[in-house]
């Protein structure tokens, strides 16, 4: 379909700014709409490349306010939205859980209320892509994978929030009829990561000699993606999924978070000349926190097998790109840990 409107919510946090700069540059024809509130993990830095081009737009805006975003709506006209604006940090939804119920659910029934009423009876051309996490289906065992008919058993609050809108993007598609479909991913990984995560937080903190903070015994497991095979999946999923279907994305790389650090501890020794095990020696096991689930693992055979989706890298290759990356974006880093990033929008977008 040409000449489409696509707004991106969150387009200016990690995963978000990935799938903005992967339309914008792969589809000229689209203009490209990026909505965000620019909290404390939304930087437009991550986007200076593209913040020119002719098919993008930037809007300040947050997804809590109704009335805004259906002005937004109806001026732009979208007929595609892709949905990532979120708080994501478990941590921090122990610390504050309404903010996730308000951002992630009230915030996701306000687009959707704003979508169906635009769209009104008129749904041909129309696409309401959720994107979600693994973590709505609670924890598991040493065996078995995450399947999309995995049945739901949040445990954080930020998993709940999580699972209440996918539930509530299904309960449109079914009352109303809106075209959705919703994605639940892995941990993500990669360039321009928020230092608060396991991967971006250990970078910064060797690079600065301070303890490698890891929960528990370390032995918790995950499913590591790298956000570039991430936005290349939504783009997939959002242009050939089945209306009201789900898919599971997954980077078909397991690790338990201790053995992730030493890996990670071992590839910056090398990049930075020192002899091996120096960054290990940084290592601290602190205690764990409430609710947290022992295993995630992503079965993502239905998106490759429908949709040809399949991983560009290995982890170990995903991980060396992320530490060049930080290694040669110092300077990114320091603004981010100091929170310098967040003067940009009112020096670039206040003119």
């Amino acid at each position: 379909m040409k000449n489409r409107t696509i707004l991106i919510t969150g387009g200016a946090g990690f995963i978000g700014s990935h799938v903005v700069r992967e339309f914008v540059n792969k589809y000229p024809e689209y203009q490209i709409i990026n909505l965000d509130a620019l909290t404390y993990a939304g930087n437009l830095e991550n986007l200076k490349d593209i913040e020119n081009r002719e098919n993008y737009t930037f809007i300040k805006a947050d997804i809590t306010d109704a009335a805004h975003i259906l002005e937004i709506f109806k001026q732009y006209q979208p007929d595609g939205v892709i949905h990532l604006a979120a708080e994501s940090h478990v941590d921090r939804s122990i610390t504050n859980p309404t903010a996730f119920v308000m951002t992630n659910v009230i915030g996701t029934v306000n687009l959707l209320n704003a979508a169906k009423e635009i769209w009104k009876d008129n749904f041909e051309g129309k696409r309401f892509h959720h994107v979600s996490t693994d973590e709505v289906y609670g924890t598991l065992g040493e065996t078995r994978l995450f399947t999309e008919e995995t049945a739901y058993d949040p445990h954080s609050p930020y998993s709940a929030s999580k699972a209440s809108s996918d539930h509530f993007v299904r309960a449109y598609h079914d009352t109303y009829g809106l075209p959705v479909v919703i994605t639940n991913c892995s941990n993500n990984y990669g360039p321009n990561h928020f230092p608060e995560k396991l991967i971006p937080l250990c970078i910064h903190n060797i690079l600065n000699n301070k303890p490698l903070p890891i929960y528990g015994d370390g032995k918790f497991t995950r499913d590591w993606l790298f956000v570039i095979d991430h936005a290349k999946a939504i783009d997939l999923v959002f242009h050939n999924g089945k209306n009201g279907d789900s898919y599971n994305v997954g980077g078909f790389n397991e690790w338990q978070n201790i053995d992730l650090v030493k890996e990670l501890c071992k590839q910056v020794d090398e990049k930075l000349g020192r002899p091996e095990g120096t960054a290990a020696q940084l290592i601290s096991f602190v205690k764990d926190r409430p609710g947290h689930d022992l295993r995630y693992a992503i079965d993502a055979t239905k998106i490759n097998k429908e949709l040809g989706y399949k991983p560009s890298v290995t982890f170990e290759e995903g991980l060396s790109k992320t530490i060049d990356w930080f290694l040669a974006n110092q300077e990114w880093l320091d603004s981010v840990t100091s929170g310098d990033y967040q003067k940009y929008y009112e020096t670039q977008y206040s003119k």
